[in-house]
């Protein structure tokens, strides 16, 4: 078994200004609606935006995968009933994870008023 492991950590401040330079276009390019809804209800939506960027760049981190070939809408992050998140792969990601006989992905998210940070765990069988 290999555990590939990616994080990222991002200024809130830096989502807070693409939403309001580039508004809907920039959403619905990087966050699936459910990520947005899911955002724009809360009382501090930008900082659960920017943790939810964090956590894709972290997927793309474990996977090894570069950001310039990267569709962000392809790694969505959801959460469970008890408020846990975890990762919807499609696409090209859902390929991959099923290429590299990876088993589990894992991700951890969090954030202040000014940061946001996530960490994930990608756990490949041994071929």
């Amino acid at each position: 078994m290999k555990i590939n492991c990616g994080t990222d950590i991002i200024e809130v401040k830096r989502i807070k200004n693409a939403v309001e330079k580039w508004g809907k276009g920039f959403l619905k390019r990087i966050f699936t609606q459910q990520e947005i809804d899911y955002s724009l209800h809360r009382s501090f939506c930008f900082e659960h935006l920017s943790a939810r960027f964090a956590a894709k760049e972290a997927v793309f981190k474990a996977f090894g995968t570069g950001f310039s070939s990267a569709d962000f809408k392809n790694v969505e992050i959801v959460n469970d009933q008890r408020g846990r998140p975890y990762v919807i792969l499609k696409g090209n990601m859902k390929f991959l994870f099923g290429k590299l006989f990876a088993e589990q992905l894992t991700i951890s998210m969090s954030h202040t008023q000014s940061l946001a940070q996530a960490v994930a765990i990608l756990v490949v069988k041994d071929v």
